[in-house]
């Protein structure tokens, strides 16, 4: 790669990452032409860490996933757009093939899925084969990217159907949670917009879903994505994901119940207050 920064424009939505953050900064840092972080309102700092890393600050008030995202995407000035998070990493591999892949030009793919390869803290290797989702992670934005008109929680990048494709070998390393306390406090801020969705679509828990749903999801991720690799630290991390998949169901039960997600109110909400999780972001999981 010659000394000429790429024709891309970085985005990373960001809100209290000061911890995280520069890791993905200083990954990005010097090869692409511009890179933006859309704050939120961090109190941790984010903001001057992310000047002093050479990237642009800009305050947009949260929304929700896409609206944030749609709205970073919109300060672009390049058509390559690469839009990570701020718990996200490019590796040295996939630096390379994305400095390759600009080089195509017009005989090269309009946009390219990464590899997330999820980082624990307890891991001493990382294990590739563990890698179950790829993720548009960089793309023109004249064939695609996020879209205005989808809900706020969506949190996916959509290209036109002409569009053309690829997928990319090196790993993007995601940092996703900083210790247990943290997963679960992410499950249980992740969930509120996927039980609202499955709410909105008519999609009530039965008994079987709810009394399967657990295992399935342990075997799913212990087994078929390799988790049983990390050993002990495996079976934990399943545990969570099996606890995610459930706790999105049970409050998906409870708002058809018109509990305290009933039609006006969570813990006390008063009749016609705005619900705080609205616009959450989900990661996509309703797909995984």
């Amino acid at each position: 790669m010659d000394d000429k920064p790429l024709p891309i424009t970085v985005t990373i939505v960001a809100k209290n990452e000061a911890d995280r953050l520069p890791l993905a900064l200083k990954s990005v840092a010097g090869w692409v032409q511009r890179v933006i972080v859309v704050d939120s309102g961090s109190t941790d700092g984010t903001q001057q860490i992310a000047q002093d890393l050479g990237a642009e600050v800009v305050f947009n008030q949260w929304q929700g996933a896409n609206p944030q995202k749609c709205f970073a995407q919109s300060l672009a000035q390049t058509d390559w757009v690469m839009m990570i998070d701020a718990d996200e990493e490019v590796s040295p591999q996939l630096k390379a093939e994305i400095a390759a892949a600009i080089a195509e030009g017009p005989l090269g793919a309009d946009a390219y899925r990464f590899p997330l390869l999820a980082v624990y803290n307890f891991q001493k290797k990382l294990r590739p084969i563990t890698v179950h989702r790829y993720p548009i992670k960089l793309y023109r934005k004249s064939k695609g990217g996020f879209r205005a008109e989808r809900d706020p929680y969506y949190d996916t990048a959509e290209m036109q159907p002409d569009a053309r494709i690829d997928k990319l070998r090196g790993m993007l390393n995601h940092y996703s949670f900083r210790s247990l306390y943290d997963h679960v406090d992410k499950a249980n801020w992740s969930s509120e917009n996927q039980a609202a969705n499955l709410y909105k679509r008519g999609k009530k828990p039965g008994l079987l879903v709810l009394f399967i749903t657990p295992p399935l999801a342990f075997f799913k991720q212990f087994i078929l994505r390799k988790e049983c690799l990390n050993g002990i630290d495996g079976v934990i991390v399943s545990y969570m994901f099996a606890f995610q998949r459930f706790i999105r169901l049970a409050k998906s039960r409870e708002r058809f119940q018109g509990g305290p997600w009933g039609p006006h109110a969570k813990l006390g909400m008063k009749e016609g207050e705005q619900d705080p999780t609205v616009g959450i972001a989900s990661r996509g999981d309703e797909k995984e």
